[in-house]
């Protein structure tokens, strides 16, 4: 009777270690997962912005292109007109010159931007593969702890907290802005 009683608060102890655990892993999930909806938002917008960007850069040197064959267009008129048509050529000629220098002058701001706003995105990136590794951690764990709380094996409760420890890890580098981040899982998952 005693090995009964014995029997049975062993087993009420380990649900009470896994109760605890999946109330302590659900409510950490939790909180990640809202500053991981948040990345995935900022990382979106990021990536928007470097897209509309890279097209207003694009037509710049579409501008500057059709600016640069004006200036030959000129130069080549230049060379048979006379009289009045050569200051009219002149004259257009110097616009051509200041739009390809206005161009010259966008282009190089708007690929730093864009190039700024790609590198936010894949520092966003990074965050946002921990927090996506500790929400994979942490599920694990939860189905482990439920498996724990049928079958009763102590070993399993120890495996679990194993996974629950490395998706704690993941979700406070991502929440702290550590910069833990096991690149080969990573890939390997990608």
């Amino acid at each position: 009777m005693q090995q009964s009683l014995d029997a049975a608060e062993s087993k009420n102890r380990l649900n009470n270690w896994v109760a605890v655990s999946v109330a302590l892993v659900s409510v950490f999930m939790g909180i990640t997962k809202v500053k991981d909806d948040n990345i995935v938002q900022a990382m979106l917008q990021a990536k928007s912005n470097a897209v509309d960007t890279w097209n207003e850069y694009q037509s710049k040197k579409i501008k500057h292109h059709v600016a640069e064959l004006g200036l030959g267009q000129t130069i080549a008129l230049q060379a048979v007109a006379a009289g009045k048509g050569n200051v009219v050529l002149l004259a257009q000629q110097r616009h051509y010159q200041e739009s390809i220098a206005r161009y010259q002058a966008e282009e190089d701001a708007l690929m730093k931007k864009s190039k700024a706003f790609e590198k936010e995105y894949d520092d966003l990136n990074f965050k946002d593969d921990q927090f996506d590794l500790s929400d994979a951690a942490l599920s694990i764990s939860l189905a482990m702890l439920a498996i724990t709380a049928l079958t009763g094996k102590r070993r399993l409760l120890f495996l679990s907290l194993l996974f629950a420890g490395f998706g704690f890890a993941m979700g406070l580098a991502g929440l702290l802005g550590l910069s833990l981040h096991p690149d080969a899982l990573t890939r390997l998952l990608s």
